[in-house]
């Protein structure tokens, strides 16, 4: 299979990508419960290796995901990898829109005044749900990917059986 090595690293990537975003989820239901205290003290120091790491698996993951994509063009697969890229995009985009400003905003007032982490609790649903919003896009992006791999596809003009997906000699 062609590109075979990428497809691999974009799978990866984008299965870690979205570990990210579940585990944010599933912390929500508890946390939306939270006094402002415990709040700001949980998303003040647990999220710093969500950014160290999930920030850099965010981004490897679409410019992985564009050069197969860009690879990929006239291949078998190429439309179910296209459409898991961009439900990537779509859930980054998400990020940026809803959840990056409530992270600035939360940064520049705890640099003003380390005591007013109590902003958290003010912009915690924006927080909260724009992850959850990135959520809706991420697992049917990773399940294109997966099928953009394992389904059965029409070869490519001029293509041989082996480059198709999934040829298996039954």
């Amino acid at each position: 299979m062609p590109f075979r090595r990428l497809r691999f690293i974009v799978l990866l990537l984008a299965s870690l990508t979205l570990t990210m975003e579940a585990a944010h989820v599933l912390e929500l239901p508890q946390k939306m419960r939270y006094g402002p205290e415990l709040y700001s003290a949980v998303n003040s120091t647990m999220y710093r290796y969500f950014a160290l790491v999930g920030g850099p698996l965010t981004v490897l993951t679409l410019l992985s995901g564009a050069g197969l994509v860009i690879a990929l063009r006239r291949q078998p697969g190429f439309r179910w990898t296209l459409a898991g890229l961009l439900a990537y995009f779509l859930a980054f985009s998400i990020w940026l829109a809803v959840v990056a400003p409530v992270n600035r905003a939360v940064a520049a007032a705890a640099a003003k005044d380390p005591g007013s982490l109590h902003l958290w609790t003010i912009l915690r649903a924006r927080w909260e749900y724009g992850h959850a919003a990135g959520l809706v896009f991420e697992p049917p992006g990773l399940a294109c990917l997966l099928w953009s791999v394992l389904a059965r596809h029409p070869a490519a003009p001029g293509a041989t059986n082996h480059d198709t997906c999934c040829t298996t000699a039954a």
